[in-house]
Formats: C-alpha cells, sequence, structure tokens
C-alpha cells in the first residue's frame, strides 16, 4: 500500500487561530529572503512562508523584494539589469554565506505539508508570469504555492494563462468595496495590511463569507494578533512566526 499524500496547506483558517505565515521567512532572526530564513520559518512549524519574486535580466525569477539590490546584498542598482550569475553571485547583508535564491530554489527546499505565499513583485510581462507559472509546475509542488499581486495586470496575466488557479490580491489600502473589488478581478484571496482591517474589521466577515480569504501584513504584535483573530482573519503574516505560534498555543 502507497503511503497517504499529505494534504497541500490551507490559506483559509482551520479552528480557533489564523494562519501563520512566515513573511520573507523568519525575517526578524534571520535575512529576509533566503533560503534560512525560509528553512527557519517552516522548522518553527509556520505551515506557510511569504516570498517576493522579480525577474533578472536574463528572465529568471528570483526571491528578492526591492526593485534595487542596495539595501540586502552586496551589489546595486535594479535587479532586472543584472543577469542571474550576477544576482546569485551577490553576497547579503547580515548573511552567512547564503545569496539570493532563485525561485526553483525556494521551491526545491520546500518540506511536504508546507506552503509558500508568493508575490509577484511589480511589472511583469506576460512572458515572466509564464516562467513563474512554469516553474512552479516544474518544482512538483504547484498546489503548495499560492501567487498574488499589487498589480492588476499581473493577475489578468494569471487569468489568461492559469484561469483555475487561485490568486491573491494585494492591496495598499482597504477598497471602499473591498467584495466588489474582489468579484471584479476574480481573486480568491484578498491580503491589506493589518492596520487597515483593525480600523474596518466587518470586512473581514463580509469577505469570508463569499468565500474569499484573508491574509493580512505585517504584524508582530501580540496586542494586533489578538484583535485580528478576534476579526476572524484568515491568516497572519508576520516577521516572528515562531512567536506567533508560541502565542497561539498558550
Amino acid at each position: 500500500m502507497s503511503a497517504p499524500i499529505d494534504p497541500p496547506p490551507t490559506l483559509r483558517r482551520p479552528a480557533r487561530h489564523a494562519v501563520v505565515i512566515g513573511h520573507r521567512g523568519a525575517s526578524a532572526d534571520v535575512p529576509e529572503n533566503t533560503l534560512p530564513a525560509f528553512a527557519a520559518a517552516w522548522e518553527s512549524g509556520a505551515p506557510w512562508v511569504e516570498a517576493d519574486t522579480q525577474p533578472t535580466s536574463d528572465g529568471v525569477p528570483v526571491i528578492l523584494h526591492d526593485d534595487d539590490l542596495d539595501r540586502t546584498t552586496s551589489g546595486s542598482g535594479p535587479v532586472r539589469r543584472h543577469s542571474f550569475a550576477e544576482v546569485s553571485g551577490l553576497d547579503i547583508v547580515g548573511g552567512s554565506g547564503s545569496g539570493v535564491p532563485s525561485l526553483a530554489a525556494l521551491l526545491s527546499l520546500m518540506p511536504t505539508g508546507r506552503g509558500v505565499l508568493l508575490e509577484i513583485k511589480g511589472d511583469h510581462s506576460r512572458a515572466d508570469v509564464a516562467e513563474i507559472l512554469r516553474q512552479c509546475e516544474l518544482s512538483g509542488h504547484d498546489d503548495r504555492v499560492f501567487l498574488q499581486s499589487f498589480e492588476h495586470p499581473v493577475l489578468d496575466h494569471l487569468q489568461a494563462l492559469a484561469p483555475d488557479r487561485p490568486r491573491g490580491l494585494l492591496v495598499e489600502c482597504l477598497d471602499d468595496d473591498p467584495l466588489a473589488r474582489c468579484r471584479e478581478l476574480g481573486v480568491a484571496a484578498y491580503n491589506p495590511a493589518y492596520r487597515d482591517v483593525l480600523r474596518r474589521p466587518e470586512v473581514v466577515n463580509e469577505l469570508r463569507t463569499a468565500g474569499i480569504s484573508v491574509a493580512v501584513w505585517t504584524c508582530d504584535d501580540p496586542a494586533g494578533w489578538a484583535d485580528l483573530t478576534d476579526a476572524g482573519v484568515d491568516a497572519i503574516i508576520t516577521n516572528t512566526p515562531a512567536e506567533l505560534l508560541a502565542w497561539q498555543a498558550s
């Protein structure tokens, strides 16, 4: 008899507590968006990590948040003006031998039963989005990668290329009518800043009742965790996943 296959993790709140998502990994303790940061978050028990991807000049999706290399690496200038060979050879500020990972490297690291909430960062061509989808499929973990973006054109590309794939809308501030916005874009998740949700907690129930999950970013404060739990959010993105898990357990 074959061994049972673990189901993919869910972004829907399973019970009393919200799903824990490590923001750029366990980024309060380990340099952000590095393989050690993601490993630390998963090892702490977080079912999900959040990561950012954008392409190099030769079209390789890499894991990096900023448009420029300056803040987090030994390089400088826009990441999109450097080849993958150049970007992958850079040192990470505060790191210990861990460079800028490719998307493929991150997905190959993913443990069984864990997931990646992947932000497609900034403008992407249809070909760029197609390459991200290709890397997800090649990894063998396609069902454990949830794609999200602030960029409406990116979501349109996803709709055209993978119409059956759920996707999430990131927002800088709450829409006047979040549910109408989700229906307009055909998204399965609405992911706002946590402080906006605390100012309008009623939107959580409205969205969840319509089958749209709500993952908020980025809260490291126990008082905020309590209020967000009371508001009913599905998931909390945090720089301190181990601490949030311990708070939930207590």
